[in-house]
């Protein structure tokens, strides 16, 4: 069984960079770091919009 480098191998097409390898575990916390870092936006997006309160007895009658 053939043994993954752990760093990245970068493949060349005429010379040039066109696609690397990943070892699968960096490629999982490359994942999670993306998402993480979407996430990271979308809460901050939510902290600047104005924030709106309703009575709970409005939540409560609306929930069933």
């Amino acid at each position: 069984m053939a043994r993954m480098n752990p760093s990245p191998q970068i493949v060349l097409r005429n010379g040039k960079p066109a696609a690397v390898l990943l070892d699968i575990k960096a490629y999982e916390r490359l994942l999670e770091s993306l998402e993480d870092t979407g996430d990271l936006r979308e809460i901050r997006a939510l902290r600047r919009k104005k924030l709106h309160f309703r009575p709970i007895e409005e939540y409560l009658s609306r929930r069933h």
